[in-house]
């Protein structure tokens, strides 16, 4: 896969500000490949046994990838229109599907903790396939949709916490053991 940046036909600031649009676009597809290439290999890292079924959505997952820089390359030639927008929502909403396929098939065959949640990716594919429509009445708002799925893969997963009032995970001071630190709350008490 190729994402290819062509330098614009004017000069100076305004080649610059000619070519920003297609900059952001270029940005945007390098950020939702690059989240893909993450979590495909946190999810290939689950594998346990591989399965033929593994192997076809893998593929089928990957030639979706693939799809990224034509519909890139086709705003960044015809421009941002409802078309081409509508066109590169859809292109998102594939590797969005097969990657929920691919992490089906791992997950029914691995007993790993799952990297990410099953509500993450649903979120994901229904904001892709809302950006589709929106595309025909702004075009903007679309790729703000498709920004926003990129942003909330990008933000780390909420700790775990243990919980409050468990003596045997509250932390203690070195060499302290669970009674005398349960006598010497006692005593303050």
């Amino acid at each position: 896969m190729v994402l290819e940046l062509k330098v614009p036909g004017q000069d100076g600031v305004a080649g610059l500000r000619a070519a920003l649009p297609t900059l952001f676009l270029y940005l945007l597809t390098f950020v939702q490949i690059g989240i893909y290439w993450v979590n495909h290999h946190y999810l290939v890292d689950e594998v346990e046994t591989v399965s033929h079924g593994i192997l076809c959505a893998n593929l089928v997952f990957l030639f979706c990838l693939s799809l990224f820089p034509f519909a890139t390359d086709w705003i960044g030639i015809k421009g941002l229109s409802f078309f081409t927008t509508a066109l590169y929502a859809g292109v998102s909403i594939l590797p969005g599907v097969s990657y929920m396929f691919l992490w089906i098939q791992i997950r029914s065959q691995s007993a790993a903790p799952a990297h990410a949640s099953w509500g993450k990716q649903i979120v994901s594919v229904m904001l892709y396939l809302a950006a589709v429509p929106v595309a025909f009445y702004r075009p903007a708002a679309s790729l703000a949709l498709i920004g926003t799925v990129a942003v909330i893969w990008l933000l780390p997963p909420k700790a775990e916490v243990p919980p409050q009032g468990d003596d045997c995970h509250s932390p203690r001071p070195a060499g302290v053991s669970a009674e005398n630190s349960a006598t010497s709350q006692a005593d303050k008490g």
